[in-house]
Order: C-alpha cells, then structure tokens, then sequence
C-alpha cells in the first residue's frame, strides 16, 4: 500500500488549493471539518487505498494549505473546480462537519460530478443549531476567534469537539492534540476581523429531495441532538439516504472511533 505524503496544488482562479491524491481505484473525496485540514482523515485514507480506492484528502479553502479567499467563493465551486481539472468523477463525497455541508451542496450544484454523498455531524449547509448548549459554544467560538483570542478560541474549539455531554476532559488528549495542531495552523493564516467571502448557499433543505445518489449519515450518539435529528431528517428526505449513529462519540467518530467509521464507509463504497 502506498499513500502520498506530499501535497498537490490546483491553482484556482483565486490562489492555489491544497489536496493529497493517494491510491487508484474509484474515487472517494474526503472534506475536513472547520479550522482544521486534510489531516483529520489520516486514519481513514490508508484504508480506503488498501480497499482499492482513490482517495482525495482536500484542504478546503481557507485552511491548512489551501489559499486564504480574496474575493467572494463558493465550496461547490471550488471542489467542482479541483475534480474539473483533474478530469476525475464522479466521486463519493465524505464530509466531516463543514465538509459534509460541501458535500451536499456540491451534490445539488454539480450532480454530474457525484456518485454518493456520506455526512458525518453535518446535515444541510443552511443547517442553524437550537440548542441552547451548542449555540452557546457557536456564540464563544465566534466572540473569542473576532477578538483575536487564541488559546480562548482554542479552548472552545476543543469543548465544541467533546460535544454538549463530555468535557474536553473526556477526550482522548492524544485526538485533542491532533486537533488543536491543526486548528492553531489554519488560525495562523487569518487575522482577527478580517472579512469571511465564502457565499453560503440558503436553499439547500429545498432541494435535499432532489438528491438522487446514495447518502449516508453517520452520527456520534453524544453530538449535538438539534445536529442529530437534522441529520437523519437529510437522510430520510433525499431519495435514497440512510442514517447510521456511532455510540461514545459526538461530532468526531472518524477519529474516536475509526474502524467502526471506516467499516461503515468501506460498507456504503461496496454497496454502491
């Protein structure tokens, strides 16, 4: 088995975007969570090359390697983009929280390019957490990352990561140091204040039913239970979607628990 160590780079028409392309086969893309990059699936891309698949691991705009935005973007567009100039797809699309969002809206803006679609703690990208404990962290997350507070940021990232039923406390450090690196490297490239160009889609719910590939959700039982229900509800809407939880878990199974994640995904990819 071999996987690529070095990054790729698409020069899109606003800067270079970063991905690593491992293996051959039929084409799985991973999309990472928020503030974080392609590394969050490094348990999971060497077994999906072992099974004999083609593996993209992106760094989506604005994080890890990828160029910052300088002019008004949309994830579709962008991933479009990267597949369009690798002459690559139809691809599964894997997305972990914010990824799962790309996920989706590329399957409705460019369903030529997508075969299935897997979410994981991500339902549509219009999705507005309501409860009170999650839009608290939303709310913290936001007042500290403006206000230039980094270790502050980074200690609610981290409670975010646990999920409104753990503390950080709870979570293997080994994973939170994992993420924190990666998060204080995308941080790194922004300066507080400084203006978001990503153009969010606001009808994704809408057009969920005209999702005609396969989709799968995979839910951490300890998530957020707004993010929970909003994700089975994708999975029942699309036309053919299936809900699957992960027990111990919250917004992260892919790395608190990644065989379970893996099997699940490497069952989805053979059923297709």
């Amino acid at each position: 088995m071999k996987v690529a160590s070095e990054l790729s780079f698409y020069a899109s028409t606003d800067g270079e975007l970063a991905y690593r392309d491992s293996g051959a086969g039929d084409l799985v893309v991973l999309l990472h969570s928020g503030y974080v990059d392609h590394r969050v699936f490094d348990d999971q891309t060497p077994a999906l090359v072992e099974a004999g698949y083609r593996v993209i691991a992106a760094d989506i705009r604005g994080h890890g390697w990828s160029a910052n935005a300088s002019e008004p973007f949309r994830w579709a567009d962008d991933l479009a983009g990267l597949l369009q100039h690798l002459d690559a797809g139809p691809a599964v699309l894997a997305g972990v929280s914010m990824g799962g969002a790309v996920a989706g809206d590329t399957a409705i803006e460019y369903p030529e390019l997508v075969r299935g679609i897997v979410l994981s703690g991500a339902s549509a990208s219009d999705f507005k957490y309501t409860y009170e404990a999650t839009q608290q962290v939303v709310a913290d997350s936001l007042r500290t990352l403006h206000s230039g507070d980094v270790e502050g940021w980074l200690e609610v990232f981290l409670r975010g990561v646990a999920g409104p039923f753990r503390s950080a406390g709870d979570v293997d450090p080994a994973l939170l140091d994992r993420l924190r690196e990666m998060a204080l490297h995308t941080i790194a490239k922004h300066t507080p204040g400084e203006r978001d160009w990503h153009v969010p889609m606001t009808d994704t719910w809408a057009r969920v039913p005209k999702i005609d590939v396969p989709v799968l959700t995979i839910n951490g039982s300890l998530d957020s239970p707004d993010l929970i229900a909003d994700a089975e509800r994708y999975a029942r809407t699309a036309r053919n979607g299936r809900s699957v939880t992960v027990e111990g878990t919250s917004h992260y199974p892919n790395l608190e628990r990644p065989e379970e994640f893996n099997a699940l995904l490497l069952d989805f990819l053979r059923g297709l």
